[in-house]
């Protein structure tokens, strides 16, 4: 018997369980950093050194953090789906948890590139500095897709959501675009489930079953609810 396809946006929520702070928090700033300093093209033009010192921290906690019980519930939730994980982290944990099939919308950490070819790529697990060349001779840069950059991601993203059986939103406030746009790919009577702390407002979707607690606890009643509905 085939299995249903499970598709699943994942956002900060989900890894702040394992350590790692949400993206921006209420005050609009990242780790005490103004978000546009250290996550543009602007503001890398401005101040390399510094958006590389950031990320250079940014890659060492997430070396040091684990995945959560969220990101192996995903793991298991394989077994009975089909399951892909579309994700805004830039880090690794769905992948060291033992997920197969994960997109990253917004790049990883563990990946350098040059600043004028997007196409090469390096693995990297230390620190950048300024003056640290790729092969073409231009200066290396984190792979994060940035502020004020295309997500080239999307359209693969879209294409995998637009064929979902379930459609699963975990961690995320639907805020930064164009992944919050993906909730309009979703086929119209795919059931859609959202775990979030605080539940994002999602128009006039009416097959929402909302679940309003951590990603932890949200993955355990969301298994239930799957377990259910194959039971159906």
């Amino acid at each position: 018997m085939q299995k249903l396809k499970l598709v699943v946006l994942t956002g900060a929520g989900i890894s702040a369980e394992s350590g790692l702070k949400t993206f921006r928090d209420t005050d609009g700033l990242w780790e005490n950093y103004n978000v546009y300093e250290v996550a543009t093209p602007r503001g890398f033009a401005k101040n390399p050194q510094l958006v590389l010192d950031f990320y250079n921290k940014r890659r060492k906690d997430v070396a040091a953090a684990k995945p959560n019980a969220a990101h192996i519930g995903l793991v298991s939730l394989e077994q009975d789906f089909d399951v892909t994980i579309i994700t805004q982290n830039i880090d690794d944990l769905h992948e060291r948890a033992g997920s197969k099939h994960v997109v990253h919308l917004h790049g990883q950490i563990f990946e350098m590139r040059s600043v004028n070819n997007p196409h090469k790529i390096y693995p990297i697990y230390n620190d950048i500095h300024v003056g640290d060349l790729a092969e073409d001779g231009y200066q290396l840069r984190p792979n994060i897709v940035w502020f004020e950059e295309a997500v080239p991601m999307i359209s693969v993203a879209a294409e995998i959501v637009s064929s979902a059986d379930i459609f699963v939103v975990i961690g995320t406030s639907l805020q930064v675009y164009p992944a919050a746009s993906l909730i309009n790919d979703v086929p119209i009577y795919t059931p859609i489930y959202i775990i979030d702390k605080k539940i994002p407002a999602t128009n006039n979707y009416t097959k929402i079953n909302a679940i309003e607690t951590s990603a932890t606890e949200g993955i355990a009643l969301l298994t239930t609810a799957l377990n259910n509905l194959l039971k159906k």
